[in-house]
């Protein structure tokens, strides 16, 4: 039984550090949730992600730090709003700078 036990106390402790590491590490999702983000938001005229973090902040909660660039930025509630319905997605901070001429990446 000793040993039986500490199998099951090794598998819970491996777990236990593969789990914790991905959140300490900020590691991103692999659900496609970023890449999401950029093509709604760069659904625009001339909007443009330049920085984009999701990290998860609980099970199944995804958090976003976005900054834009435009050469007519909108307000950020009307970018923050592009993204409702995006599975998971539970607190978005968006940052807008007015920044005219093209940004397209070449």
């Amino acid at each position: 039984m000793g040993i039986v036990g500490m199998l099951v106390i090794a598998k819970w402790s491996w777990n236990l550090i593969r789990t914790s590491g991905a959140v300490l590490l900020d590691m991103t999702t692999g659900d496609g949730i970023a890449s999401e983000i950029a093509h709604r938001l760069e659904a625009g005229r001339d909007d443009r992600v330049s920085d984009l973090h999701v990290w998860r902040v609980g099970p199944g909660h995804c958090a976003a730090v976005v900054s834009l660039v435009s050469e007519q930025p909108e307000p950020p509630a009307s970018y923050k709003s592009r993204l409702v319905g995006i599975p998971g997605l539970s607190h978005v901070t968006v940052e807008v700078e007015c920044c005219p001429g093209d940004h397209r990446a070449a």
